[in-house]
């Protein structure tokens, strides 16, 4: 890997909100998210050693949105307790808590001055579904020209094999270095350039 010990990152958590974790709605993603939170929080902890900024971009729908004209059921909507980061990730104060009207956490929502704001050039993505809003969170980062991690160890979607399918369809991809597919430890270690944490 490329050393990235120049860059500086920010950490996009994508829509890791209490409707996605509720057992009795038998949402097929919900295991799978579950076994990301200690990931997540562990790579957050990175983060503020390194004084990093955290971005926890969640799901704010509206119940009449063209997104539910399809089978997709309305979820995560705007104003409710079910849009709202859930409790075991560690999310402090400082972090900023971003709602987004869409998949994407660029779409409508001003990311991309505020990450230009802070000297940000790369967005590490994390949450979930790995094959739709982390996924195009990480497209739509290139889109902004920040460079963009897709950290596979700290998302998740619906089942392994999509999950594994989406990552490996984009090891190999005409933007590397741009764009890379990374566990959170790979990419720590090349962002601090190996430097003991």
């Amino acid at each position: 890997m490329n050393s990235m010990n120049n860059e500086k990152p920010a950490l996009l958590i994508i829509d890791m909100v209490k409707d996605n974790f509720k057992d009795e709605k038998k949402i097929p993603i919900t295991p799978f998210a579950r076994e990301i939170i200690s990931p997540i929080n562990r790579l957050i902890d990175e983060f503020r050693k390194e004084g990093w900024p955290i971005v926890f971009s969640t799901d704010a729908f509206k119940k009449e949105d063209f997104i539910f004209k399809g089978k997709m059921k309305p979820h995560s909507l705007a104003g409710t307790e079910g849009a709202e980061v859930i409790d075991e990730l560690s999310r402090k104060e400082e972090d900023y808590w971003l709602p987004k009207p869409r998949f994407s956490a660029f779409f409508d929502t001003g990311l991309e001055k505020w990450l230009e704001e802070r000297g940000i050039t790369l967005c590490a993505v994390a949450g979930i579904a790995t094959n739709f809003c982390v996924l195009t969170t990480a497209m739509d980062a290139l889109c902004h020209d920040f460079k963009a991690v897709l950290v596979e160890d700290c998302t998740a979607a619906t089942d392994r094999e999509t999950h594994e399918r989406t990552l490996d369809n984009y090891r190999r991809n005409a933007l590397y270095p741009l764009f890379k597919v990374s566990t959170s430890e790979e990419m720590m270690k090349d962002l601090t350039g190996n430097r003991s944490k």
